[in-house]
């Protein structure tokens, strides 16, 4: 094992460890601020050496790496199944581990301040901050690992160990009545994704021989198996980064704290599906039925997100629809034979998308309201977070040359390169699709978030009450320097040796489908002007009366976009009363049927046990009689069978 191969195998170790450490850390006592400090001072350092750790050594292995390289060891071999321990290192599992372990480390540091309540409230709000420190750490450490590793096994353990931290986490602040249940939600809606993605891992191995990814991409699976694997797989990515129809979960995991939010929805569990089929990209090009099915999931999903967002009024909503929608970008990018193009936007997301939540957290720590219709005026009072607010929302709508501009415009030029000359593995309708839901995407993107930035910080206050102000160095800090990649990282893409870390990714074989990151033409035009009109609508209709709210111009699609559609109603209706319902029905067969068999069998031989014990019962002087009778009758019985015989 070399120095890169080491530094690969040190990446996800330096955050499980801190993690699993801070576990014994015992959290602080409920009571006045101070009880458990020395705990929570320790959990800190842990969470934030962790982190620092991990970026070091993600930098270190991005400066280091001069190629792919692999480094694995079997661990067992059952029945001609093999499972190695090792790591597969290229320049796109560098760049996104980067991404991965910055965010970390803002989201770290941000939440000392965040979630530590001022001395003259009467009660600690972060008492049990120990192991929200360290389920930080372990979820970060159970991400790098899914992104180094070189086997399907131990990839697996990462992608469930995220699930379970992201469970965690969302129902960190257990007084909230809605984080239970958001996160009993999360947890079970990306569960049955997960057990598609379980499955097909198992076929794949099953196929191969061996969960190793080099040997599962090298060997020749069949059509049907193949095509099963990566559908069956899709389902996991569906549950993991909230691709319709399993993305009913995201938005609700809003309650969970806010530092949770841009963690979960920047580059890392939402990120993971995306990531995960990059890795394993040729067995998806082999099969053009799978692609095609990602195609429609990620148009579907870009455009149910993007729509969704316009019409909510909770600010931390708007962003996790924003997500959604923004993943459906990636998904589709992957769809139509760019995984290059899906990671570029990948990272450029992390980037922003971090930003935008901090920000919003922020905001909610000035204000104390996570709804926009109590807010307005906050440009004067916070005029740091709305300048790092304007970034984002720019990058996230696609203002060039901020990074979102170039990754979105790299998602939407390979689209219509397959749609306009079929060079994408999947069919051609594929990338008209993709690249047609992308375009009305730009709109609708540019015009919420130029609502949101609007009824946030423009305005007159609605908040009389609130006396808002720029947040504390500890959590200022990350979301400036959070601003520099959302604005600057696009430009990566002119780097060739940027590009090149990209597009060592598994690629399709056609010529000419991935050769750059950047794609600068005429095609920029139709994308900017929809961005202007998009931008245009949302500001007019807030010049005609500022006191409304621009979604009040959507008419009755509103409440259909607020609810994004029912789906969340429809899947209720159709999964969760008929299991529920079932579940009433088992239960009732097991206490009625079950139980009462066995209950009644039970009462049945006491009673007759009882009968018998009445019979037995009876005073000396009739006992006696019944004996002498009984010996009478049987003498008179014995001498009458003796006469006869």
């Amino acid at each position: 094992m070399n120095r890169v191969q080491t530094l690969g195998v040190l990446l996800p170790a330096v955050p499980l460890v801190a993690g699993l450490t801070g576990l014994l850390l015992a959290p602080s006592p409920r009571g006045r601020v101070g009880g458990g400090e020395r705990a929570r001072r320790t959990a800190i350092g842990l969470g934030v050496v962790g982190a620092v750790g991990s970026l070091l050594l993600a930098v270190a292995l991005l400066v280091s790496l001069d190629g792919p390289t692999e480094y694995a060891r079997t661990w067992i071999e059952l029945g001609g199944l093999r499972v190695t321990l090792g790591v597969r290192l290229d320049g796109a599992a560098a760049l996104v581990a980067v991404a991965v372990a910055t965010v970390a480390l803002a989201v770290q540091v941000y939440s000392v301040a965040y979630l530590r309540r001022g001395p003259d409230d009467d009660v600690e709000v972060d008492h049990r901050y120990p192991p929200y420190a360290a389920q930080i750490s372990l979820f970060t450490g159970s991400m790098l690992l899914v992104v180094v590793a070189s086997d399907l096994i131990p990839l697996l353990v990462g992608w469930e160990v995220m699930g379970i931290c992201s469970y965690l986490l969302i129902a960190h602040d257990r007084r909230l009545p809605e984080a239970p249940a958001a996160a009993m939600k999360a947890f079970l809606v990306t569960r049955v994704g997960d057990v598609g993605f379980l499955l097909g891992i198992a076929l794949l191995g099953v196929s191969a021989g061996s969960f190793r990814i080099a040997d599962v991409l090298a060997h020749d699976h069949t059509t049907g198996t193949l095509t099963a694997a990566c559908l069956l797989l899709l389902a996991g990515v569906a549950g993991k980064s909230a691709q319709f129809p399993l993305h009913t979960w995201l938005p609700d995991a809003m309650a969970g704290p806010t530092p949770i939010s841009a963690l979960i929805h920047a580059a890392t569990m939402v990120a993971a599906g995306v990531y995960a089929v990059t890795r394993l990209y040729p067995l998806f090009e082999a099969a053009p039925v799978a692609l095609a099915v990602l195609g429609v999931m990620g148009a579907v999903t870009l455009l149910l997100g993007a729509f969704a967002a316009t019409a909510q009024d909770d600010l931390k909503r708007v962003l996790a629809w924003s997500t959604v929608s923004q993943i459906g970008y990636m998904t589709g990018a992957l769809a139509v034979g760019s995984p290059s193009a899906a990671l570029f936007h990948l990272l450029t997301h992390a980037a922003f998308k971090a930003l935008l939540f901090l920000a919003a957290g922020a905001v909610i720590h000035a204000v104390g309201t996570t709804l926009m219709s109590g807010m307005g005026g906050l440009r004067r009072a916070m005029p740091v977070t709305f300048w790092c607010t304007l970034v984002g929302l720019g990058a996230l709508a696609g203002v060039p040359p901020l990074s979102g501009f170039f990754s979105k415009e790299g998602v939407l030029a390979v689209a219509e390169e397959a749609a306009r000359h079929g060079t994408g593995p999947a069919p051609t309708w594929v990338g008209w699709l993709v690249w047609l839901a992308g375009l009305v995407g730009v709109a609708v993107t540019a015009w919420y978030a130029t609502r949101l930035l609007l009824r946030t910080f423009l305005g007159a206050s609605r908040a009389p009450l609130a006396h808002p102000h720029d947040p504390p160095a500890l959590m200022r800090w990350p979301i400036l320097l959070l601003t520099v990649p959302a604005a600057l990282l696009g430009l990566a893409g002119f780097d060739w040796a940027f590009a090149r870390r990209l597009l060592h990714t598994p690629t399709a074989s056609l010529p000419g489908t991935e050769h750059t990151l950047i794609h600068l033409g005429p095609e920029l035009l139709l994308p900017v002007a929809l961005l202007l009109v998009g931008a245009g609508l949302a500001g007019w209709r807030w010049q005609r009366d500022r006191a409304a709210d621009p979604a009040t111009a959507l008419g009755p699609l509103r409440l259909v976009f607020a609810s994004a559609f029912r789906l969340d109603a429809v899947q209720h209706a159709l999964v969760v009363r008929p299991v529920v319902g079932l579940a009433r029905l088992a239960r009732t067969g097991d206490e009625r049927v079950v139980d009462g068999a066995v209950e009644g069998s039970g009462r049945a031989a006491r009673g007759l046990g009882g009968g018998l014990a009445a019979l037995h019962r009876a005073a000396l002087p009739r006992a006696a009689v019944a004996v002498l009778a009984g010996v009478l009758l049987i003498g008179l019985a014995a001498t009458l069978i003796g006469g006869a015989g």
